[in-house]
């Protein structure tokens, strides 16, 4: 029995470029998902489907997002080429949004700020992680290259906009919680004096 080969995309040098292709691949295959099922809901139910997109791909979405942490890894180890300090803020502003204010708020998950918001990412993320899938495998495409450095020029401006929106959201919700609040502790007061 001769020694153990391993296949190429196995071998020591392929390693790093297999995980990779397969990180990417994963990350592809969700934010695409994502986008078509938020599609296929909105040609099926109309503006209705718009409600519930959180409910519908909240989970999905809230993993890929997490998975998209080691990206910082990938970047601290050097396994990718790419600056630490935009990849952070991209994910740690993400991060904030997702978890810290649409997943604890069930009242504002219900905006229309929420679809389009999720529909911005997946939009960016689809582009990139193809893009980044097929760099990592030496295929190039034209077109694939130019949206990758120019989509993000319109979407970012877009998505400071609806996340600035929802952030007015959050708070008019909150003053009118509060404002509902005093006046429901002002009857009890009435009712009982």
């Amino acid at each position: 029995m001769g020694p153990l080969v391993l296949p190429a995309w196995l071998q020591p040098r392929y390693r790093k470029s297999a995980y990779l292709f397969i990180y990417y691949l994963i990350q592809f295959c969700g934010h695409s998902w994502i986008l078509t099922n938020m599609t296929v809901r909105f040609f099926s139910f109309g503006k209705d489907s718009m409600v519930d997109t959180f409910y519908a791909i909240g989970l999905v979405m809230r993993i890929c997002q997490s998975i998209s942490v080691l990206e910082l890894l990938h970047i601290y180890v050097g396994i990718e080429s790419d600056h630490l300090l935009p990849r952070f803020l991209q994910l740690t502003e993400r991060i904030i949004v997702l978890f810290g204010v649409i997943t604890s708020q069930e009242e504002i998950q219900e905006k229309y700020v929420v679809c389009v918001l999720f529909i911005f990412w997946n939009l960016l993320d689809m582009v990139r992680y193809t893009y980044s899938m097929l760099s990592v495998i030496g295929t190039s495409y034209a077109v694939l290259t130019w949206l990758s450095q120019t989509l993000w020029m319109p979407i970012y401006p877009l998505c400071v906009l609806a996340e600035g929106m929802y952030f007015t959201y959050n708070h008019l919700y909150s003053e009118r919680r509060d404002i509902l609040r005093v006046f429901s502790i002002k009857k009890k007061i009435r009712y009982t004096a």
